[in-house]
């Protein structure tokens, strides 16, 4: 297995993004990387960018076999055909920003993973709506009850061995459900200050769906039933207690954003962090 990292890009209706999303990689310096395009709405996302010009060999393609399956079985029908030693999940509608795969993927080689900093992007126009950190404040290593204390979402470059794999019944904080698994496997792991992930915000995606709030309210409930049932596989008793308490602060800043979206002070959840009241 190459000591390279595997892009995973879960792609549904996404051949107006997937472009920039795979020029991101072609622009990173850190060059032994493959990207699994992952169709997840039965189209091939091939013809869309060899039409740009993108024909490249570490691009592969694979398919869930359904449509809106979702993202969580997309990536882990990517993960079915990874090649290389670690993993990197990249939204089709997001991108690396240069230098992340070079800062990242040593990092992740030595320490079985590693997070960066999170910018959250306002797709319409280019405009920040926040960082993860600011200035200063991110910490040099992150563990599980840090992770929890977090409300953006984050993408680690993580040891393929380490990797849990997506639960598919998760299907709206699948990622925080991962990192806390990915975080109990391999402990504390470095985080990287600069902001190397640029998570977009667009309309039409699932974040700014007016039923978004709702989702994620049945989400925390199932992953609460999950933690007092099988414990959704986390080994470590005090960060299962510590992630069923954030699961409740969650739902009441998911309640306080239900009162702020009703109310047209936001378009999704990223704008109501970015008004300072979650």
């Amino acid at each position: 297995m190459g000591t390279g990292v595997s892009v995973i890009v879960a792609a549904h209706r996404a051949h107006d993004t997937i472009l920039r999303a795979v020029q991101s990689l072609l622009e990173q310096d850190w060059t032994a990387w493959e990207a699994v395009v992952v169709s997840d709405d039965g189209t091939d996302y091939r013809p869309t960018l060899r039409a740009a010009g993108i024909d490249d060999p570490r691009l592969v393609f694979t398919g869930t076999g359904r449509v809106g399956a979702g993202a969580p079985a997309a990536r882990n029908a990517g993960m079915a055909v990874a090649r290389l030693a670690l993993v990197a999940p990249l939204d089709a509608d997001d991108r690396f920003l240069p230098g992340r795969l070079s800062a990242l993927v040593p990092l992740a080689l030595a320490h079985g993973a590693a997070f960066d900093n999170v910018a959250v992007v306002r797709d319409e126009d280019d405009s920040l709506l926040l960082r993860l950190y600011g200035e200063g404040q991110a910490p040099a290593w992150l563990d599980g009850e840090g992770f929890l204390a977090t409300s953006v979402p984050m993408f680690p470059v993580v040891r393929r061995d380490l990797v849990p794999g997506w639960d598919e019944d998760v299907n709206f904080c699948d990622d925080v459900v991962f990192n806390v698994r990915v975080l109990d496997a391999a402990g504390p792991v470095p985080l990287v200050a600069t902001p190397f992930y640029e998570y977009r915000q667009r309309a039409g995606s699932i974040t700014f769906s007016a039923d978004s709030g709702e989702r994620a309210e049945r989400c925390y409930r199932h992953v609460l039933d999950r933690l007092a049932g099988d414990g959704l596989g986390i080994r470590d008793e005090a960060l299962r207690q510590r992630f069923t308490q954030a699961i409740a602060a969650k739902r009441a800043r998911n309640a306080a954003y239900e009162a702020a979206f009703r109310a047209g002070r936001c378009a999704n959840f990223q704008e109501f962090l970015a008004l300072g009241e979650g």
